[in-house]
């Protein structure tokens, strides 16, 4: 069956006000829609609704409250107000087992709270990320509990989330959006609302799986890829040669429809997808009785670099003639990537844990990091400002260059004499390095 209509606007209820749900509730009630966000947190609806973002996305923020103060967006815990919507959005949390199987309880949550509510007429649509087969086999038949059947009395397709932290509002806006319903009816429901309600291309496909599966294929090759460009770090360390000279002389063949494109080798890979969902595909084959290898051979390069950039300083100051138990390291940026405030599954973590191991004194600034949240994950107390951090520093680890450490004054920074930069993340170009080589620094990069 049909649920939605050409040319009349549907309502939309979003459940869950997650990273993901609070991005898309933003941006359609910022596009004239009728919104309805819907979250189990009393405190997160609590802060929405006094102007509080704890979501650290360039205009998010502002983009909430807006929507809250004009009446497009309406918060929440009460699910019982999904019955006025015309569409059901699903955006809540998928963590893993250290197994790699999915955690289904607040998906399961969330389903059963919708079923209860969910009326003829309805079109859900799956944004969490899953493995596949998650939305025929485990959504559907919890919302059918309600009495209602997919296909004839509500309509049901999985729709991947796929923009990037950091540039996550201008990617929602103009990414294609992929769908792939029960039935047909479904799909092109699903197809219409998106096209209507971001004004982006649509990409149909058969299945609800084929659309869970393009969400994990692109995760899984970014990590692969990064876990490349990090190996490749090292074998052009190996020889002398700056991995970044390489990568862009490599990445200008053209290959298939597009060009070779190796990412950048860095400290890690860290963020809520890009650690969990390699693993997703890989558990998921496994109960199909196919054996994969490059998800967790991906997962392994990655999840050893921060060690790896740990080892390069400790042998660095060795070289200089210090005792790394003797020397303090400035790391400058704690979060998992530039310009955002994330300290999930951030590889600073295992570098600072791999320093502290070795006997050096860390210090740490973050101006984009809750403070509280840093000291309760690294254990120190972050530093207020970047002189406090550098102060009398043996090294200054530059592991995020945030907007704020871009213009970073090295002439005048009062480190200790020699002091080496390390560049986790900041790909300085080679003007740079010979500048920081002129103050008297020392410069190490990864493959650099």
């Amino acid at each position: 069956m049909r649920c939605l209509q050409e040319n009349k606007r549907p309502k939309v209820a979003v459940i869950g006000l997650g990273y993901v749900g609070s991005c898309y509730a933003a941006v359609l009630a910022e596009r004239g829609w009728d919104v309805t966000g819907v979250d189990t947190n009393a405190q997160l609806i609590e802060e929405l609704m006094e102007g509080h973002c704890r979501y650290q996305e360039d205009g998010l923020a502002p983009l909430l409250q807006a929507g809250i103060v004009d009446g497009r967006l309406r918060l929440t815990t009460d699910y019982s107000h999904i019955r006025a919507a015309d569409v059901v959005l699903l955006a809540v949390g998928t963590p893993i087992r250290t197994d790699g199987s999915m955690v289904e309880s607040q998906l399961a949550q969330a389903c059963g709270e919708v079923s209860r509510h969910l009326r003829a007429g309805q079109l859900v649509l799956v944004k969490s990320t899953v493995t596949p087969g998650t939305t025929r086999d485990f959504v559907r038949p919890l919302l059918e509990r309600g009495g209602l059947v997919c296909g004839a009395d509500f309509g049901l397709a999985f729709t991947p989330e796929r923009f990037a932290e950091g540039t996550a509002l201008r990617e929602l806006r103009s990414l294609p959006i992929v769908v792939g319903g029960m039935d047909a009816d479904s799909t092109q429901d699903a197809a219409l609302f998106w096209r209507q309600a971001l004004g982006v291309e649509v990409i149909r496909l058969d299945s609800p799986e084929a659309a869970e599966i393009v969400k994990l294929a692109d995760n899984w090759w970014i990590d692969l890829n990064i876990a490349l460009a990090n190996e490749l770090a090292k074998f052009c360390a190996a020889f002398d040669v700056d991995v970044l000279d390489v990568i862009g002389a490599a990445n200008t063949i053209s290959k298939g429809k597009g060009k070779v494109n190796i990412l950048l080798p860095s400290v890690g890979v860290g963020g809520s997808c890009l650690v969990k969902d390699p693993w997703m595909v890989w558990h998921s084959a496994r109960e199909r009785g196919v054996e994969l290898f490059t998800p967790a051979v991906g997962r392994k390069v990655n999840l050893g670099m921060p060690e790896h950039t740990a080892q390069l300083i400790i042998d660095a100051l060795a070289r200089q003639g210090k005792d790394p138990a003797r020397c303090t390291v400035a790391v400058l940026g704690a979060a998992f990537k530039n310009n955002t405030g994330d300290l999930r599954a951030t590889p600073v973590e295992g570098v600072v844990t791999a320093l502290e191991k070795a006997g050096a004194t860390v210090r740490l600034h973050d101006p984009l990091v809750d403070p509280f949240q840093a000291e309760t994950l690294f254990g120190i107390t972050p530093a207020e400002t970047l002189e406090e951090a550098v102060h009398g520093a043996d090294c200054v680890a530059v592991m995020a260059l945030h907007e704020e450490f871009a213009s970073i004054d090295f002439a005048g920074l009062p480190v200790a004499d020699s002091c080496l930069v390390l560049d986790g993340r900041a790909y300085y170009s080679k003007e740079k390095i010979a500048e920081l080589r002129r103050l008297g620094y020392a410069y190490l990069g990864v493959g650099r």
